[in-house]
């Protein structure tokens, strides 16, 4: 594949942490390329390391070595400042505790990346109303986090992650915590948004119903990953 046909790439990552006179190895040469505008889901037991690749891809953490490319761009050697800039347009993040801001309502959440992207009030308030709209919320927008069910809290969260339009979405365990209908509406969601906004998705998942209802399913077992 074609660097250019790429949203994401991994080249020979390996993560590794100092726990007093121990190393401990997370990540071991791992290679994997996220065509745009695909579904990736990647599984694994807990613990292997998922989340530390996802926040490695998210440039909330640095390899100890190897390679990564985001939209062509190798981010390696970006300063601090950089990154956040990277972090804020071109990639979503959607939690399986959403993160959502307890003291702000639902729009509110929704605005922030904007607002720190320091677009026009109206603009992010429009925007917001918009992608909250398609997430079927529009009757909850002046919510706040603690009024809404844990369906309506991914929901709000997946809205904040496309507000800004990023180039992929993150997502760590995002039905973790809801039951099986709202984990269905969830899966419904992602395909909805994948092919309204052209977005590229990076899904790691316990769930099998949620990896099998991907374009393509990853396995991360010891330190290593290979596709299904």
């Amino acid at each position: 594949m074609n660097i250019n046909d790429t949203t994401v790439q991994c080249k020979n990552i390996s993560k590794s942490y100092i726990q007093g006179d121990l190393t401990v190895d997370v990540l071991k040469n791992v290679n994997i390329q996220i065509p745009k505008k695909s579904k990736i889901s990647i599984i694994g037991q807990s613990g292997v390391g998922k989340s530390t690749l996802l926040n490695i891809l998210g440039t909330l953490d640095k390899p100890s070595t190897g390679e990564i490319y985001i939209n062509d761009v190798n981010i390696n050697n970006l300063s601090d400042k950089e990154l956040s800039k990277i972090r804020n347009q071109r990639i979503g993040f959607v939690y399986q505790s959403h993160h959502l801001f307890p003291e702000f309502t639902a729009i509110e959440n929704v605005m922030l990346p904007s607002l720190i992207r320091n677009n026009n009030k109206n603009k992010c308030f429009h925007d917001a109303m918009n992608l909250i709209s398609k997430v079927g919320l529009s009757d909850r927008c002046n919510h706040r986090p603690s009024e809404l069910s844990g369906g309506e809290k991914q929901r709000i969260s997946i809205a904040r992650s496309l507000i800004n339009n990023p180039s992929f979405i993150l997502m760590d365990e995002p039905t973790g915590n809801l039951d099986n209908k709202s984990t269905n509406m969830i899966i419904d969601l992602i395909h909805k948004i994948s092919s309204d906004f052209n977005s590229t998705f990076l899904i790691a998942t316990h769930d099998n119903d949620v990896a099998k209802d991907m374009d393509s399913v990853f396995m991360l077992e010891d330190k290593e990953i290979h596709k299904l």
